[in-house]
């Protein structure tokens, strides 16, 4: 009895180590992504840094085992990726762009597996001479090379609320680009078999099954779509909308593994299919995944950190790594810009498209742990050695240029909602300065003269120091008329309401706005400070609503119009 209580407790402590783990990873990823965006850095930079810190290569807080542990979660996670960037996949956008994205994704992938295959093989051959390893080697770096990391590119385009055509572009690109990087890898993989001589099958054999991984994700990720779109036509209640697109990316995962199809390939086709089916439901339903995703994102890369250990990064793998770096970046942006060009893409897509494409993370991670399972000895170590590495550079420069790229556009702040305005705004920025005001003596008649005079439905009533004292409203003097006989011996002071909430215009105007509604009232009248009575202004919802949702609406008609000029 003794015994097994002994084995619970340690079951139990295992289990608590790793939550304890994940809850340290998440909340020193998030304080670090803090400290870099305050530096103008993109946060992810932050997370994969943390990474690094509490991984092998720091203080070791997580090991290499805690890692393989969550690998689960890491398809989890991915699986959330591939799902929202399927979301920005609408039907319009392909008929508008969808030759000119196949052109510069086959462009832009193929040169980037062409230069990195080239390059690492002369320097393979150089350290091992050994030439079917070199080219095996060469062949899998190449096809790893061409997937560019949609987790972190997408990152940092949803934290600068970037919108427009060089955005379109990218969301498009980084979200077929695993479907490429999956097809360029099963050819490479199986011509590499061959030339190592491990293959247990024909090389034809070896095709068709990376094709059935291929079609088959994306017949489950559109089969699954097509029920959960049935699902959220028929709810209305947004946990249970949420509850079941959740459980619809873990099914969509945990069948693609099952089945041995591509699981980010299958998450993203349920995105496409929702966001192409659900059309009524399917911005409600992408903001509530949105919502929930950040502290997924933020163990994600912070275990990408964690995977790097850079006491296994020997001499010649060193140079490998840059070689690599450099085929990859040259291809990349040769690619995109040749594609664009050719493609006649606009001309914000030729210029800074190149640079949005170089991060790379989950794809080419998962493809380099394949690689090290398929190929024995120096080849697989070689190959997870430098993925790894690269990966590590990348996410921590690769968001830093994406940045730059959208900047460079004039994409940023063009897909802001009117949530991220208030966020950004104090009440001294929207309230009204001008509202007409009213003097505690004054008569019935002369405030009903101001009244029939203005267009305002709020008067704030003040003294002779011009503090704050009450307000008249339409509905209060309506009142006064319906209940009140000597009308002449009124004044101001008579028919004025109360102040029931006021405000400073130095609060953020989300806690203004939060007060209002909870008090269930229209107007807020603004003082100069907690100390100072002295009226300023009004703060009125309706007006403020309206003022944002026509700051909205001209932010994305000024990127629908980018659209269509550089389209002309």
């Amino acid at each position: 009895m003794s015994e097994l209580s002994g084995k619970i407790l340690a079951q139990s402590i295992e289990h608590l180590n790793i939550i304890l783990l994940m809850g340290l990873a998440i909340f020193f990823g998030t304080a670090g992504a803090r400290v870099f965006q305050k530096i103008r850095i993109p946060q992810v930079v932050g997370y994969v840094v943390i990474g690094l810190i509490i991984g092998e290569s720091g203080l070791n807080l997580i090991g290499r085992d805690t890692v393989e542990t969550l690998s689960s979660f890491n398809m989890f996670a991915l699986g959330i990726i591939g799902f929202m960037i399927g979301g920005e996949l609408r039907r319009d956008v392909f008929n508008k762009y969808g030759k000119q994205f196949f052109v510069i994704l086959c462009s832009e992938g193929i040169a980037a597996f062409i230069l990195v295959a080239v390059f690492t093989g002369f320097v393979a051959w150089h350290f091992t001479g050994n030439l079917r390893t070199s080219v095996a080697i060469s062949l899998v770096l190449g096809a790893i090379a061409s997937a560019t990391a949609p987790a972190a590119t997408v990152n940092v385009l949803w934290e600068y609320k970037t919108r427009g055509p060089l955005t379109s572009t990218v969301l498009a690109i980084v979200a077929l680009d695993d479907g490429l990087s999956l097809l360029l890898y099963s050819f490479a993989s199986s011509i590499a078999v061959v030339f190592l001589g491990e293959t247990n099958g024909s090389m034809w054999t070896i095709i068709l099954m990376a094709v059935f991984e291929i079609v088959g994700a994306v017949i489950l990720g559109v089969l699954t779509g097509l029920l959960l779109s049935f699902i959220l036509r028929r709810i209305k209640e947004p946990d249970k909308a949420l509850a079941f697109t959740v459980s619809s990316v873990l099914l969509v995962i945990g069948l693609s593994v099952a089945l041995k199809v591509g699981s980010i390939l299958a998450a993203m086709t349920l995105g496409v299919t929702i966001a192409n089916l659900a059309t009524r439901r399917r911005q409600s339903t992408f903001e509530l995944i949105e919502k929930f995703a950040p502290p997924i994102y933020v163990l994600f890369f912070v275990l990408a950190g964690a995977h790097l250990v850079v006491g296994e990064i020997t001499g010649w793998l060193i140079v490998m790594v840059l070689v690599y770096l450099v085929g990859r970046t040259v291809g990349k942006a040769f690619g995109s810009w040749f594609g664009a060009r050719v493609s006649k893409a606009p001309d914000v897509v030729r210029r800074y498209l190149g640079l949005c494409l170089l991060s790379q993370a989950g794809v080419a991670i998962g493809l380099a742990i394949i690689s090290s399972q398929l190929f024995s000895g120096q080849v697989g170590h070689a190959i997870i050695v430098i993925v790894m590495t690269t990966t590590f550079v990348v996410e921590i420069f690769g968001p830093m240029f994406v940045k730059v790229g959208v900047k460079k556009a004039g994409e940023v702040g063009l897909n802001i909602t009117e949530e991220d305005l208030i966020e950004t705004y104090s009440v001294g920025d929207v309230m009204d300065a001008e509202v007409p005001v009213i003097s505690a003596g004054m008569s019935l008649s002369e405030v009903i003269k101001i009244v029939s005079n203005t267009n305002s439905f709020y008067y704030p009533v003040v003294d002779n120091d011009k503090k704050l004292t009450g307000a008249i409203t339409l509905d209060g003097i309506r009142n006064t008329f319906a209940t009140q006989e000597l009308n002449d011996w009124l004044v101001a002071l008579d028919v004025m309401e109360p102040i029931i909430a006021k405000v400073t215009p130095d609060i953020a105007l989300s806690e203004a706005l939060e007060r209002a509604r909870r008090l269930d009232i229209e107007y807020l009248p603004v003082v100069a400070s907690n100390e100072d009575d002295r009226f300023v202004g009004v703060l009125n919802r309706r007006v403020v609503s309206r003022s944002l949702s026509a700051e909205v609406l001209s932010r994305q008609q000024k990127a629908d119009s980018m659209h269509s000029a550089q389209n002309a």
